[in-house]
This record gives structure tokens, sequence and C-alpha cells, in this order.
């Protein structure tokens, strides 16, 4: 891996939180992800399952964990599955983890080869009562592949029916929402990186490059700084392009007068990083650019106050539409008529503010989070209000990340990079 090896400090008080939920007598088993085929022989790059990375720190294909915490022997109460290793393996493929390397990297004392797994699984199974399956329950969840965790559940139901199931990812969804300090560390890592490649940016991006250049600028900077690359789908979109929410194909001229909005960010250590931000490609915004962007700006800035202990997601969406309609009136995109006569359930403002404000962030970009739970300390959240004006041909949408602290405003793990209009352009015009 490119990055820094994490303590194996950090797995351990992860492992330990996650058993204490469980129920009594239980086993929980963890999964890594397939390498997954494109054709002949070509393959993805392989990507880790977050639950088994948070639990373990095992960044590997073809591992398993298994959690006992009631297991009639101490050494069955944490136990990890790697693919054997071998000689010709590091020849053709690099180094994989060995049995003590494995321990440096969890914590875990108790390491078999993958070929032991059913096996010493057997002999767990006859003396638990539950077992722990692990199903994807986020709330954005959309798969259609066959993952090997679902293959796994598929397998244990037919090969042990008489034993109760229960879910992990209730646990993990609320273990992962509140973030330990080494992972707020990390996340500030990932945003530090993201700022460099945005820095970057702003002494490069003229009229006539293209969005797909910015893009190679970008990933250029996280490269060199130990991330894996981008922690999602870069968009990099000028001009009208912005008015498309989910614009990837990075493929036109930055053109002079044009806003250029970047949705880019680098991963570290398989921990996300969200930023947005939009920038006069011509490196001075017209006024009424400004006006929209210091709109924009405002409402992150409130909307980014209300994130504190105890507020519920639902409800600070409807207060930060109240401010985003305030700011749509006074540029008269929206007119007193359009607030009074709007549907309750699709408010005057979607027309320009159709997106939510905040996610959780983490692991994933769109990390684990309860939403109909309050808030916590040490919660990580993207604030990223936009206003999209298609008749305009811009559009503009700003993007923090924020620690939820116990009391007062959240700590900005962006607050470093640049977002004032009038440092912007000074950037730009150096």
């Amino acid at each position: 891996m490119k990055y820094h090896q994490i303590n194996s400090a950090l797995f351990v008080k992860n492992r330990r939180k996650f058993m204490a939920e469980m129920k009594p007598n239980a086993v929980a088993v963890f999964n890594s992800n397939d390498i997954y085929p494109i054709s002949a022989d070509s393959t993805l790059p392989f990507a880790q399952h977050r639950d088994i990375f948070y639990l373990s720190g095992v960044d590997q294909e073809e591992s398993v964990l298994l959690l006992f915490p009631d297991a009639p022997y101490e050494h069955q109460r944490e136990i990890l599955f790697l693919r054997e290793t071998n000689d010709h393996i590091a020849v053709w493929e690099g180094e994989k983890l060995t049995k003590e390397r494995a321990f440096q990297v969890s914590g875990i004392r108790t390491v078999y080869w993958l070929q032991d797994f059913h096996k010493i699984l057997n002999e767990m199974m006859t003396y638990a009562d539950t077992m722990y399956i692990n199903t994807n329950e986020h709330y954005r969840a959309s798969v259609e592949t066959e993952t090997r965790e679902a293959r796994f559940v598929k397998w244990w139901k037919e090969r042990y029916p008489a034993h109760n199931v229960a879910k992990s990812n209730p646990i993990l969804q609320r273990l992962r929402s509140v973030k330990e300090s080494e992972e707020i560390d990390l996340i500030q890592h990932a945003c530090d990186i993201t700022e460099k490649g945005f820095r970057r940016l702003l002494g490069f991006v003229k009229p006539n490059v293209t969005e797909y250049e910015v893009e190679a600028e970008l990933a250029h900077e996280f490269i060199r700084n130990r991330s894996k690359g981008f922690a999602y789908t870069p968009i990099i979109a000028s001009g009208n392009n912005a008015n498309v929410l989910h614009y990837i194909e990075n493929n036109q001229q930055c053109k002079e007068g044009d806003l250029l909005l970047l949705d880019v960010a680098a991963e570290y250590a398989n921990y996300s990083s969200d930023m947005t931000r939009t920038i006069p490609v011509s490196g001075r915004f017209t006024d009424r650019q400004k006006a929209v962007y210091n709109a924009v700006l405002r409402v992150k800035n409130e909307a980014t106050k209300m994130l504190t202990p105890g507020t519920l997601w639902k409800q600070y969406h409807v207060e930060v539409g109240k401010i985003m309609t305030s700011e749509l009136l006074g540029l008269g995109l929206l007119d007193k008529a359009d607030v009074q006569n709007e549907n309750p359930e699709w408010p005057a403002y979607k027309k320009y503010f159709m997106h939510g404000t905040s996610h959780h962030m983490g692991l994933d970009t769109h990390d684990y989070g309860l939403l109909h739970e309050p808030m916590k300390a040490n919660m990580v959240f993207t604030v990223e209000p936009g206003i999209y004006i298609p008749a305009e041909k811009f559009g503009i949408r700003l993007e923090d990340n924020v620690v939820v602290q116990e009391k007062g405003e959240p700590f900005n793990l962006m607050r470093n990079i640049p977002v004032e209009a009038d440092e912007i352009e000074s950037l730009m015009n150096e």
C-alpha cells in the first residue's frame, strides 16, 4: 500500500467496540471484497471492503475475519484467515501478508491460511448459538453484483440452518459513524492532500484547458502524496456542465468567462475526503457570478453552524432550505409568490438547489450513519450547498468536511483550502 501503516491499536479498539455490542454466544464473520473481472484476464483494481478494514486493518483480497467473544478458548475469540502466500505469488504479484505481518497490521494473534476456514468455522459453530451476517444496508446502496460477502451468507444459511441470525450492519452503522481520533487524523490527511491538488489547479486553470487536463493535474498531485488517487469519480464541470450534478465525462474545453465546478478529493489509507470548489476559468468572477457564489458561501457557513450534537438530519435540511430560500429571493431567482405557492413536498428553492446539504463521511465517501438518530460528537459530515442556473449556463457548489464537536461549531477539516472568492481570484492571478 502507498500509505503509511496505521497503528494496530485503532483496529483493536474497533473490534472491542463491535464485540461489546454482540449478543451472547455469537460469531461474526467479515469477508474481503472480490477482485472484479473486466474481460479476458483483466480485472479492476482491488478495493477492500470497508467493514473488514475497519475491524482489522487488513487491505488484501481473500481475507476473512471471525469474531467470537464468548469462545471457550482465548485464541478463538479473534481469528484472521488469509490467502497463503509463497515464493511463486511473491514473484508474480508481490508481497502478501505473512502471519507475522498480519499480527503487526491488525493486532490479531490467531492467524490461519484461508484453506482452514471451513474446518475452523465448523468448530466455532458447534459452540455458538447465533451468527452475525454482514449485509449492505446503506440507504444509498444499489448492488446488482453478488459479492463475496453475499455468497458467504447464502452458503452459511444452507450449511447452518439451526442457528439464529443477527445483523452486523446496525452495529457498524453506529460505530463507524462516530470517528476515533486516529480516524479523524486520517481524514484530515486526505483533506490536506486534496488541498495540495486544489492549490496546484489555481495556477493551472486558464481559458482553453480541458477538463481532463485538470483531472490529470489532480491525479498527479494526489498520487505523489501517497494517495491511491480520487476518493470517488471526479466531477470537473465547466460552464453548463455544472448543472449536471454527477457530470463525470470531463472531456470539454474550459472557456473564457466560464465557471469550473470541481467536486474532487483524495483518499488516504481508504479514508475519504470530499471537496467542492467553483472557480472562474479566466481568474475573475463576473459580478453576477460572485453574487451567486457568495450566496452559496453564506448558506454553507450558516448550515455548518447547525451541525451540533442532538441535531436531526431531516430537520437540519428543512432549516437549510429556509436559508437558501432567503438567498434565492435576494438573487431574484425566486419571488414571494413562488414561496407562498410552493409545494411543501418540493419547496420552491428545490428548483435551484435540488440535493441534500450534508452526508456522513469517512471510510466511504457516503459513509455509514443512521439518519433518523441525532448527530453526535466526532461524526464527520460534508456541508455542500449549491445553486444551479441552467438559464445562465453556470452552477456553483461549495463543500467542506467538518467534525461535530461536543460544544460549539464543528471543526472544519478543510479550513486551509481557499474558499473566499477574493482569495481564489488573488491566487489565480499571482
